[in-house]
């Protein structure tokens, strides 16, 4: 099986004001003569590194069962630089929006082959990673397409902006969460239930109308069961 490449790029945001070092991967039959979808990861070097999604694209791509696809890692500096720019409260968080939708798609439209369609762009993540994913594709409609959305946090905060925004359609949400992620240990060494605002963000996601799959796996908030699930989510998200 030919492996594609991932190339280390450093890029400045002007929006956060700081140099963010990407993980981009290229599939092996990468060419400008063809195009290419993109997917961008929040928590990028963990999808990277503990859920081997460069590898699974290599052999999904391979076996045709995916579309030609670009995934770019977005990674985190710390727990504080995370929950910053990951979830509604943070201070980080408008910036960050806008760093994904308007400086990181425009630099990957320009320095790769790619489709340049909202229809062909979408977002992963896990926790709160996940959260971010929802929240861009929320507010960029017209940028993202697809988001893939394994075990997100979930607060009031997430709900509120679900509860106020206006469904166009143009929007599938992939959403997972485990049966036994009522007592997460967080990030900052908190219990927190998951597992019911999970069920209450679906139940409103469907009130909305957005074309959404959902599923309770066996399991808990670990990259045990995220990883399996990335076989199906990006077949689902990106069929051939």
């Amino acid at each position: 099986m030919e492996k594609g490449t991932i190339q280390d790029v450093a890029f400045f945001s002007q929006s956060l004001e700081e140099e963010i070092d990407l993980l981009v991967y290229v599939p092996a039959n990468y060419t400008p003569l063809n195009k290419y979808n993109i997917l961008l990861a929040s928590d990028g070097k963990d999808y990277f590194q503990l859920g081997g999604i460069t590898k699974l694209a290599d052999e999904l791509i391979e076996e045709y069962e995916i579309e030609n696809i670009i995934i770019v890692g977005i990674p985190y500096k710390n727990i504080h630089d995370r929950k910053e720019k990951y979830i509604p409260t943070g201070n980080k968080h408008e910036a960050y929006l806008h760093f994904l939708a308007h400086e990181l798609v425009p630099y990957l439209d320009r320095e790769y082959s790619t489709l340049q369609m909202g229809s062909t762009r979408g977002l992963i993540g896990d926790s709160m990673a996940a959260t971010v994913s929802l929240l861009a594709a929320l507010k960029y409609p017209n940028i993202f397409s697809k988001a893939i959305l394994q075990s997100p946090y979930v607060d009031e905060h997430v709900l509120d902006i679900v509860q106020n925004t206006q469904n166009n359609g143009h929007i599938s949400i992939y959403h997972i969460i485990g049966k036994e992620e009522n007592k997460v240990l967080t990030m900052d060494k908190t219990i927190k239930d998951f597992l019911t605002p999970n069920r209450q963000l679906h139940q409103l996601l469907k009130e909305k109308g957005y074309n959404t799959f959902y599923e309770e796996f066996d399991g808990n908030h670990t990259w045990k069961y995220w990883k399996p699930d990335l076989r199906r989510a990006l077949i689902k998200n990106f069929p051939y």
